[in-house]
């Protein structure tokens, strides 16, 4: 029985969509833990999570940023925060678990480990250094060209913007992983990184504004993560931090994956390999 990963599957792509058509767990017992940016349209979202669903024991997606989009073209579909309740009740059809279901857990060797998908957002905390507000790493970021699609695509209604949603889903969630038992072990999925140094490698640094928030830097500790689980940045690659395994396991784009050789494969979270 294995944990498996992966991200950013972006099915938009013939490429990619192959590649999931080809994907397969390793035995009928395996979990899949799918860290957000399935793609952009509902059709596309329900076409990958359906086939995933058939073909594992349990499927855990956490949003991404992509899922959430809202496009001109498309004015009668919710947007914002009724968009992301959308996305639940598709996945409560195709029995794939959210952010919003009772956490579930793992019960495998190295286990048993309490699987939480987050839904956290970012707040425009991962700034330059010396930089103090948002105003200013915005500014910095239009200068350079760095500006993420979301500025223009992702609506936070009802909130009054982004960093705001992002508030109300950390003291949410923090209330939820609150009440896990004392000494529970957790796997942590969630499609950002909830510690600022993966974004330090970024080739354009502006764009760590998009990829987090400071207040989830000791959830790794505070919440006794066996293995945390993240993509978004589309840099495949395993960090420790504090003693804790950081998995960074998105597939990415088709000219990304070409260059390291061909798609990625789900990574396996647990059983850890001595």
């Amino acid at each position: 029985m294995n944990l498996l990963a992966i991200s950013d599957l972006h099915v938009a792509f013939p490429e990619n969509r192959s590649h999931l058509r080809d994907l397969r767990p390793i035995s009928e017992s395996d979990w899949l833990l799918v860290a957000g940016d399935v793609a952009e349209r509902m059709d596309d979202i329900e076409w990958a999570l359906r086939l995933l669903g058939d073909r594992f024991a349990t499927v855990v997606w956490a949003p991404g940023n992509h899922e959430l989009w809202s496009f001109p073209d498309r004015p009668d579909e919710p947007r914002g925060a009724a968009r992301y309740r959308a996305l639940v009740e598709l996945c409560r059809r195709l029995g794939v678990l959210t952010p919003e279901d009772p956490y579930p857990v793992w019960p495998g060797r190295d286990g048993p480990v309490t699987v939480a998908p987050l839904f956290l957002l970012y707040d425009y905390s991962f700034r330059p250094d010396g930089v103090a507000s948002k105003a200013e790493a915005l500014r910095l970021a239009h200068d350079a060209g760095v500006v993420c699609t979301d500025e223009v695509l992702l609506d936070p209604d009802p909130y009054p913007s982004v960093d705001a949603w992002c508030a109300a889903r950390l003291a949410v969630t923090e209330r939820r992983l609150a009440e896990l038992p004392d000494g529970a072990r957790t796997v942590l999925v969630n499609h950002y990184p909830l510690v600022r140094e993966p974004t330090r490698v970024l080739r354009y640094p502006e764009f760590a504004l998009w990829c987090g928030t400071e207040r989830t830097a000791k959830w790794h500790l505070r919440y006794n993560a066996a293995a945390v689980v993240y993509g978004h940045l589309h840099i495949p690659r395993t960090t420790w931090h504090d003693g804790v395994r950081f998995e960074e396991v998105s597939l990415g784009y088709p000219r990304e994956w070409r260059r390291r050789g061909g798609p990625r494969h789900p990574v396996t979270i647990l059983p850890e390999d001595p």
